[in-house]
């Protein structure tokens, strides 16, 4: 387990910090292995992340046909709603750069919550060549409650071991999602967290600082798992770094 922490005064500031380090992974990887493989996350904080990704100078900086994008999570709606996280992700930043239109892995939310999952199952096990993936980068939020990805507080698939993609339904929103399970995540080469707001920094204290409670804080089964961990943090956000 290591976490490191990027700190900044703003959040726009945060989110240039996580360009820079987005397409720094990026050129790594290519060079090293001729792709990248990053999953993204949704809600509202890495928007701003997208859109610096979709302009110069971080678009022009990564080799963006080599890019292989995946999702860590879907709401189970339609494919135009505005809660779906791929329209997001297209609308920011996908239609702004030249990644091929077979390298962009989204998850079905329109399929019945238990088909699309297992469809995304079946397609991270024919895209990493059926072994456990390990993705160059895998985005992440955190809500005010400590969830991550969909992996919400008192869900079963916080115990999943076998499945790489589970659908899960959130009592608290009576809503379906389909997430990335914790093996996926806690594989990963390297996984961020861009976290914003003094609403989570409660949370954030309990993440880093607190008893290891994860079925109540799920951010800590990454947050201490063998992942190298990298936290993208305004300065509301940050005050838990310095919390004990």
């Amino acid at each position: 387990m290591a976490n490191y922490f990027h700190i900044s005064d703003t959040t726009e500031a945060m989110s240039r910090a996580a360009a820079d380090f987005f397409s720094a992974h990026a050129r790594t990887a290519i060079a090293q292995t001729g792709r990248f493989t990053v999953s993204l996350s949704g809600g509202s904080t890495p928007e701003a992340l997208f859109r610096l990704l979709a302009s110069s100078p971080w678009k022009d900086g990564i080799d963006w046909e080599k890019v292989h994008v995946f999702w860590g999570d879907e709401r189970c709606v339609p494919d135009d709603s505005p809660e779906n996280n791929a329209r997001m992700a297209r609308s920011a930043l996908l239609d702004h750069v030249p990644v091929p239109e077979d390298q962009i892995h989204r998850m079905n939310g329109e399929l019945p919550p238990e088909a699309g999952a297992a469809l995304y199952d079946i397609h991270l096990r024919e895209s990493f060549a059926w072994e456990l993936p390990v993705f160059d980068l895998i985005l992440l939020g955190m809500g005010d409650d400590g969830h991550t990805a969909s992996l919400f507080p008192h869900t079963p698939v916080l115990r999943e071991k076998y499945r790489w993609a589970k659908e899960v339904y959130v009592e608290k929103l009576d809503s379906w999602r389909i997430t990335l399970t914790v093996p996926v995540i806690e594989s990963a080469a390297c996984v961020a967290f861009l976290v914003a707001g003094g609403k989570k920094t409660a949370a954030l204290s309990e993440v880093l600082h607190g008893a290891y409670r994860p079925e109540e804080f799920p951010s800590q089964l990454v947050a201490r798992s063998r992942a190298e961990v990298h936290w993208f943090l305004d300065e509301a956000a940050g005050e838990a770094v310095k919390s004990t």
